[in-house]
């Protein structure tokens, strides 16, 4: 004899089912630079791919369940072939994806049976200006946001996203965005780094090897999105690591007034920031053996 649930009850559970299966995965990130969209992302896998091109200026990111948001992936596709052939290419918008995918996890969350998608998406759409660039973010139960300037979503996505906002400026180059989103990336380990040590935790190093990254290129006039790996990559990072060590010195240069002062007070200074990098990549783990990506 099947026990009743009250409808609050089991949303209540999907729910929580659903956002901690999203934060068992990696956190992803989505923000404008000055030629267009970048998107960045930790994946050691070359095929495995949680970011990929849905038509001419619309791209698509996703974390959490990867043969679930792969399904999704490939609806997204078809609605839009279909929609171009039908109406128009131009017809074909983020926005229209977005409301795609919305019905879509909507409907799969209400259903009294089953269980809910682990996924949270990303549409990315660019524009011929800045101002007409589109971001929107999905959640698992159909909750449409739109993003203005960037979005970081799944695994550890506050921390990501405070750190981001602290980084992100309008108009920067690829390479300060690049710099900007690995520097966000980075931010919840660092944040725990010190008791990770103690515990024996390593971090993985966010290099080209274990990043996926790709950007809608605004310079293209029919396809957009172009990936950034290989020798490319690596000199993106080299240039962002280069500029962000270039800054450290004057932030932390401290004046001879203000050495002085603080001596007279008898104030002692702070030590000298260490050479090292902190340690870089949130940690991942699936506890059922599904890949989360």
């Amino acid at each position: 004899m099947p026990f009743y649930v009250s409808p609050e009850q089991s949303m209540r559970d999907k729910a929580d089912y659903a956002r901690k299966g999203v934060a068992r995965s990696r956190s992803s990130v989505v923000l404008q630079y000055s030629g267009g969209i970048l998107m960045v992302t930790p994946n050691v896998s070359n095929v495995l791919h949680k970011i990929s091109e849905i038509y001419d200026r619309i791209a698509f990111a996703a974390v959490g369940r990867y043969n679930e948001y792969e399904v999704l992936r490939k609806a997204g596709i078809t609605y839009a072939d279909v929609t171009g052939y039908q109406f128009d290419r131009g017809d074909v918008t983020a926005r229209g994806l977005a409301n795609y995918y919305a019905q879509a996890l909507g409907a799969n969350a209400s259903e009294p049976t089953g269980k809910p998608y682990e996924v949270e998406i990303v549409v990315a759409e660019v524009g011929a200006q800045p101002d007409g660039d589109q971001i929107y973010r999905i959640s698992w139960d159909g909750l449409v946001a739109d993003e203005p300037g960037f979005v970081a979503f799944g695994g550890q996505a506050d921390q990501v996203s405070a750190a981001l906002k602290e980084n992100f400026s309008d108009g920067m180059s690829l390479t300060e965005a690049l710099g900007a989103a690995l520097a966000a990336l980075a931010a919840p380990a660092a944040a725990s780094g010190p008791a990770a040590a103690q515990n024996g935790a390593q971090q993985p190093e966010l290099t080209a090897a274990k990043l996926e990254v790709a950007i809608l290129d605004r310079a293209r006039a029919h396809r957009t999105f172009r990936r950034l790996e290989g020798p490319r990559l690596e000199e993106l990072i080299a240039e962002s690591s280069a500029a962000s060590d270039a800054e450290t010195p004057e932030s932390a240069t401290e004046s001879p007034a203000e050495s002085t002062g603080k001596a007279a007070e008898g104030e002692s200074a702070p030590p000298p920031p260490s050479g090292d990098d902190p340690p870089t990549g949130p940690s991942s783990a699936a506890g059922d053996g599904t890949p989360r990506l």
